[in-house]
């Protein structure tokens, strides 16, 4: 059995022996998660070394049949596209158990069996190389987090997990039948044998097919993503789940979408990926600059950091569809960086909750005064998450607007406007909530940060600063993988745009 293979059973494992253990012992219910997910984290590592010597290249392959009629096989492999998607799943994992250690206190045992269970999940659709297979992990991923939502979130936690299930099984129907259609026209789930059939014209989609099938996934993707307007849940979900169940969502659950996007649209739609990149790149810069003016006016700061999120990715869709290789391994950088700095911001605000029991910035002010060091890491966070250099955020959003520039210079001087506007809204909450006058609530109950919340944030922080100094550890496979996909893409160009590609 390949390492792959045992990194997908060892969440799922941990999550039924989890679920094994007695309630009433709720220590040795965190211990046990958290060595079952450290454990994920190190045998992840050891999938650097293979993936990084041929990146585009499918790595740890595994391709057996799991149901003979319709055609499901069980398969599943690495790239550098899906490489540190997977290394940022299990990463974060120990993270948000640290996070949740206080905090959680009812259903113990449930809620860190669901943290497992959406590792699983997640690290599944990272990995699967069959439409079919792709599906049930994309489904798996959801209901853990439905429940995350639900049971330990905030006051309106049932209409926030309502809404955010609606929505996504919405997606999954759309993109449910669109598989179906494509099965019934090739035979076929395997999504590199679909590549190839289509490559050597053994399977050829009509114009209108093509559309369908292409928007059909795309707003299932684009759902998750979330791309404006489709991001009305993402708000109510951010703001009512428990500080974990927000940063696996931001940090993972949005990649989803994007990866998805990547992995399957453009490949395998091509030609309908071009014809339709105008308005879709129309409307991930309208994402941008209105989820920075919505963040502007939030007086929540978690509704606030959603909105956000909201306009870093339409950078990640802005430079998927400039379809040129600075653009879309700026993207991929893009979903990684918001993966560590929107994740390390949500996680920081919990820190505030905890202390203070409100979400309201208007009941903040002074807090680097008591708390100096949480407010520092706070700070730092906020510079990586607007784009300062030799921060992380800083190299993604740059390759993004050298793609867009290189498509449409207009383009590029659109999207840098959500830059400053970013640059506007985090630092005004930086200013009204660590600065001027302390009120005595905060005196009173304000601590700086503890041994584990240290723990907790260091890791983050370091890796903001390594992805921003030392980007070349992660884009050459990133590049690599990209190149392969664009090179698809580009052979079904416009012959203005194979012009265009070909004098570069």
């Amino acid at each position: 059995m390949n390492l792959l293979n045992i990194l997908l059973i060892v969440p799922a494992a941990g999550f039924l022996l989890t679920l094994l253990l007695p309630k009433d012992n709720p220590g040795l219910v965190r211990n046990f998660t958290l060595f079952v997910s450290l454990i994920a984290f190190l045998l992840s590592l050891g999938l650097i070394g293979p993936v990084l010597a041929n990146p585009q290249q499918l790595s740890f392959e595994s391709n057996s049949p799991w149901i003979e009629y319709p055609s499901i096989r069980y398969h599943v492999g690495l790239d550098g596209l899906s490489l540190w998607l997977v290394i940022l799943s299990t990463f974060l994992t120990p993270i948000v158990i640290l996070v949740s250690w206080k905090y959680i206190q009812k259903r113990v045992k449930e809620y860190y069996a669901f943290l497992l269970f959406l590792l699983f999940g997640v690290l599944g659709v990272f990995v699967s190389l069959d439409l079919f297979l792709f599906f049930v992990f994309w489904e798996v991923s959801l209901v853990p987090m439905y429940f995350l939502v639900g049971i330990w979130g905030h006051d309106k936690r049932i209409y926030a997990a309502v809404k955010f299930f609606l929505y996504t099984m919405a997606g999954s129907a759309l993109m449910l039948i669109a598989m179906v259609y494509l099965y019934n026209k090739s035979g076929t789930f395997d999504i590199p044998l679909l590549m190839d059939m289509m490559a050597k014209g053994r399977l050829v989609l009509t114009g209108t097919e093509g559309f369908w099938l292409f928007m059909a996934f795309f707003v299932a993707f684009a759902i998750k993503v979330p791309l404006f307007p489709l991001h009305t849940w993402l708000p109510d979900a951010h703001g009512e789940a428990p500080t974990a169940g927000s940063v696996m969502l931001a940090s993972v659950l949005l990649k989803l979408g994007t990866y998805g996007i990547v992995r399957i649209c453009l490949p395998l739609f091509p030609e309908a990926s071009h014809q339709n990149a105008r308005w879709i790149i129309g409307l991930a810069i309208g994402g941008i600059i209105y989820g920075a003016l919505v963040a502007m006016v939030q007086p929540n700061m978690k509704r606030l950091v959603a909105y956000s999120s909201v306009s870093h990715l339409g950078f990640v869709i802005l430079g998927v569809f400039t379809f040129t290789q600075v653009g879309l391994d700026g993207a991929v950088y893009q979903m990684l960086n918001h993966g560590i700095s929107t994740g390390a911001l949500f996680i920081l605000v919990g820190m505030l909750y905890e202390r203070r029991h409100s979400l309201e910035i208007a009941d903040y002010g002074g807090v680097g005064t008591v708390a100096p060091w949480l407010s520092t890491m706070f700070v730092i966070t906020t510079l990586a998450s607007v784009g300062l250099p030799l921060l992380n955020n800083f190299v993604g959003e740059f390759l993004v607007l050298q793609g867009a520039a290189e498509r449409n210079f207009l383009y590029a001087v659109f999207a840098a406007v959500g830059v400053i506007l970013s640059a506007v809204y985090m630092l005004w909450m930086v200013q009204r909530t660590f600065y001027g006058e302390t009120p005595d609530a905060v005196k009173n109950h304000f601590s700086d940060l503890s041994l584990r919340e240290w723990g907790v944030i260091l890791p983050l922080i370091a890796m903001m600063v390594w992805m921003g100094i030392g980007s070349s550890s992660f884009l050459p496979a990133i590049s690599a993988s990209d190149s392969k996909i664009l090179s698809v893409v580009q052979s079904k160009a416009p012959v203005a745009g194979k012009e265009l590609a070909n004098a570069r």
